[in-house]
Order: structure tokens, then C-alpha cells, then sequence
């Protein structure tokens, strides 16, 4: 395995791609000579019927085909509300990993994130429950996401005062055109702390993709009339004919230089991209391949800033 330029979103997974598709994916993305899967515990509980679990389990169940378990990372989340319980205490941490554990049919988590912050628990009683997962063998790294720099600050204090694991790693939201939440002091605490930054939404819920550019083009999807109110604006056309300017001159696709930027981007290890057919995986990992140029650089961050 190599350390990937691109990690794999499980969000889609029985969801908007069935565990047949699923299987087929994470088959392609690991033969691929990528490594790392992205999921939570939570995932898909927005869709009718569901009750959380779902990606977790197909995961699972493609990691018990056998021989698949050294070759991948598996990423998870704990925090969101699920079974009407939320928050970062330690019982709930606790009872929740082992969950996850028995829906990924593993023994160990190679990276346990908090999904979210909770401010009513002390960071010390998540860290403690969290650096006992580490000690246990159940976890082999934890994160953060969705962070604020302050109590990000907090946490890695916490855990160098108690002398317990920190955080490696942290989850932002991050693309082209959503900036604002993690360049600046949450950024600058990233890289000062070595943290390695796996971001999500890098396409924009998909508009970076350049699939919505019209009222029509938004009713093609559920998610169009969240895309349109959040991003369908002056400067999203701006930085969607960026995107087009750049990919004619790589012969690519929009989604491709977008993630490209992020990949290149000082501060990210690596965009989480989701996929829900093989013809969408391949684009997403020839971004990997695909090498801006600084003038590439610029025609984006202008449209951006």
C-alpha cells in the first residue's frame, strides 16, 4: 500500500450506491494501490428506513470476503446522534466503538475520529476514553473533526498534560470554495502540530463537479436545491469557469482539478471523494495524477479568494 493522495468516502455507501456497487468500488480503489477508507457510524441515518450502521456493515462485509483486511485502512467517526444518542462521553465512546468493531467485522479501527465537537463533555474525559481505545489495540490513531482551533488547541493540550494519545489527525470542510472554516488559525494549529488533514465535501456536495449549472441541471439531484441556495451564486460561476479554464488546458474534468488543488494545497494530506459507480472512481484518482501548474494555481485562487 502507499500513503494515498485520496481517501475513499464510505457516505455514499447503501445509499446512493447498493452493496454490490459498493463492493465493486472499494475492489477497484484498493486494487488501485490506494488504502484509505473513510466512513462513521451515522452514515446513512438521513435516508428513510435507516437507522445508521448501513455503510459500516457493507464495508464489513467486504473486509470479511477475506484477504482484504491488510491491504486497506478503515477510517470511522463517533459523536453524531445514532440509536438518539450523541456526544463524546466516555460511555458512549465507549459502547459505540464496539459497534463499530462488530458492523466492520475487524478488530481494530485504524483511525477512530470524534465527528463532531462535543462542548458539554471535557476534552479530558474524551481524550482519556479515546487514548484507552489506543492502549486497547481497538484503535490504532484517533481524530478530529469538524474542529474549532480553540478547542482543537484544547484537546491536544489535554492529551500532552495527561500524557495519553492525541489527536494525528483532523477532518475539515475544505474546496475551492468552501475556505473560510479551515484556512486561517485552524490551518496555521494544523500544520504547527504535524496533524495530518484528510478534508471533506472537497467537490462542494458535487457542484464543483460542474454538473449544476442551471435551475435544471439542480433538479437532476436531491441535493439540488441545497447546492443552488449555497453555491449557485456569482462567485461560484466564477470559480466553475476557473475550474473549465484549467481542465482544457489538462485535457481533464472539473472534479479532477479541483481535487488536484486540494491534493497540491500546503496544509492537506489528502481530499476524501466519494464515488457511486467505477467510470466516477477513475476520474476521482486520475486527479492524483493530474500536476497544476502555478499558473493553474492562480487562475484558481483568483476566482476563489
Amino acid at each position: 500500500m502507499r500513503a494515498a493522495p485520496l481517501v475513499l468516502g464510505g457516505n455514499v455507501f447503501g445509499w446512493t450506491a447498493d452493496e454490490a456497487t459498493s463492493h465493486s468500488i472499494l475492489d477497484r480503489f484498493v486494487d488501485s494501490g490506494f488504502d484509505l477508507v473513510d466512513t462513521a457510524n451515522v452514515y446513512s441515518t438521513w435516508v428513510p428506513g435507516h437507522k445508521g450502521g448501513e455503510s459500516e456493515t457493507i464495508i464489513g462485509n467486504w473486509l470479511a470476503k477475506g484477504g482484504r483486511r491488510e491491504r486497506v485502512l478503515v477510517a470511522t467517526k463517533v459523536g453524531m446522534e445514532i440509536g438518539g444518542e450523541k456526544g463524546l462521553e466516555r460511555s458512549l465512546i465507549e459502547r459505540h466503538v464496539e459497534d463499530s468493531l462488530r458492523r466492520l467485522r475487524t478488530d481494530r479501527i485504524d483511525l477512530y475520529q470524534t465527528h463532531i465537537d462535543d462542548p458539554g463533555t471535557p476534552v479530558d474525559e474524551t481524550m482519556e476514553a479515546l487514548g484507552r481505545l489506543v492502549k486497547s489495540g481497538k484503535v490504532r490513531a484517533i481524530g478530529a473533526s469538524q474542529y474549532k482551533p480553540d478547542r482543537l488547541r484544547a484537546s491536544l493540550e489535554a492529551s500532552k498534560r495527561l500524557g495519553i494519545p492525541r489527536y494525528d489527525t483532523l477532518q475539515p470542510e475544505y474546496n475551492l470554495y468552501d475556505r473560510d472554516k479551515y484556512d486561517g488559525p485552524l490551518r496555521d494549529l494544523a500544520m504547527r502540530e504535524g496533524l495530518g488533514v484528510i478534508t471533506y465535501y472537497g467537490l462542494a456536495s458535487g457542484f464543483l463537479s460542474g454538473k449544476y449549472r442551471t435551475p435544471d441541471d439542480l433538479k437532476k439531484s436531491a441535493r439540488g436545491a441545497g447546492i443552488g441556495k449555497r453555491y449557485m451564486n456569482p462567485r461560484g460561476m466564477r470559480i466553475l469557469a476557473a475550474l473549465d479554464t484549467v481542465a482544457a488546458r489538462h485535457d481533464a474534468q472539473p472534479a479532477e482539478v479541483a481535487l488536484a488543488w486540494l491534493i497540491q494545497r500546503p496544509g492537506v494530506t489528502a481530499p476524501i471523494a466519494s464515488a457511486t459507480s467505477l467510470d466516477q472512481l477513475a476520474s476521482l484518482m486520475r486527479a492524483t495524477e493530474l500536476q497544476l501548474s502555478a499558473e493553474d494555481v492562480s487562475t484558481l485562487e483568483a476566482a476563489s479568494g
